[in-house]
């Protein structure tokens, strides 16, 4: 019999998972497996548990919110990409889930974990660290991780727009970069936001990433918002950047490498947890790196 690792977060979005995990084994167990589940027990288990034991499985299963997929896939780095991962989105936002067209009702989800297309997917590196689908800085970037869990248990996705409105304050707060680009081009500028991403959507926006998106072409899109200069501008750049029109104020293009300097520290978020405050960042594209079950109908590259 063929074995399964499931490693969950028990307290992920309202905590579903124990309410179904009865079922969601019986799943597993239907499809061909023998199952061995294990709770996250604290910040980084699942890495830690993938990468300590991922080899000796036919194929590893999370469930969580995007924190905890992006540490999952962070452990599935270690292992190469022969062994597939299979993913039950039970968070407030999902993002990453959207463009892998997986439900958000988690039977549905467990069954498309070990029944799905293996898809191969590229994975961002950030410095000595891994992302799956976005890093930002910048405006609203401290939401997404100082939001109480709590809070997001409770109210989901609206927790993060009470934690948006209190941080409208800082929406003008500039940081001032100076960019490279892959082709060696130089961006130097003042950004009240920045992303790079590689993903249909962004919290809980889908659209706004950009268009012709595909999750395994070796390409991240990158999206940066300079400082509007009146009322109008700001107007201009939050509506153009919500139909993706142009707009002299948003900078956006796609590479697979790019190097940002500043002279002061300032705050990324990756996958929505914090990931410090650096004065030099590297970014790269890790080209189809994992493989991971989604509901999509086969494994070429796909434009969204």
């Amino acid at each position: 019999m063929k074995k399964l690792l499931f490693v969950y977060n028990a307290r992920s979005g309202k905590s579903q998972v124990k309410r179904y995990l009865a079922d969601i084994i019986d799943n597993f167990i239907k499809a061909g497996y023998y199952v061995e589940a294990y709770p996250t027990q604290g910040v980084r288990d699942a890495k830690r548990q993938i990468a300590g034991r991922g080899q000796n499985y036919d194929l590893v299963v999370v469930a969580g919110g995007d924190g905890t997929l992006n540490e999952a896939i962070a452990g599935m780095m270690t292992l190469g990409n022969e062994i597939s991962i299979g993913y039950i989105p039970t968070g407030s936002t999902n993002d990453f889930a959207v463009g892998l067209k997986l439900p958000k009702n988690i039977l549905h989800a467990s069954e498309i974990a070990v029944n799905g297309t293996p898809t191969c997917l590229d994975v961002g590196g950030f410095n000595r660290k891994t992302f799956i689908y976005i890093a930002a800085f910048g405006a609203f970037t401290d939401v997404s991780y100082s939001t109480p869990q709590d809070l997001k248990n409770l109210l989901g996705h609206s927790a993060y727009m009470i934690e948006a409105i209190k941080e409208f304050g800082n929406i003008m707060t500039t940081h001032h970069f100076k960019i490279e680009r892959e082709n060696g081009e130089i961006i130097e500028d003042d950004f009240i936001y920045g992303m790079v991403t590689n993903s249909v959507s962004a919290g809980g926006f889908k659209g706004i990433t950009g268009k012709n998106i595909c999750l395994n072409d070796g390409l991240f899109e990158v999206t940066l918002l300079k400082k509007p200069h009146n009322p109008l501008e700001l107007q201009d750049l939050v509506t153009s950047l919500l139909i993706q029109k142009k707009c002299k104020n948003i900078i956006s293009f796609k590479t697979s490498k790019l190097k940002f300097w500043s002279d002061e520290k300032v705050k990324w978020v990756i996958d929505g947890e914090y990931a410090g405050s650096p004065k030099r960042v590297l970014i790269r594209n890790y080209n189809c790196a994992v493989r991971v079950m989604s509901g999509l109908e086969d494994t070429r590259k796909k434009k969204f």
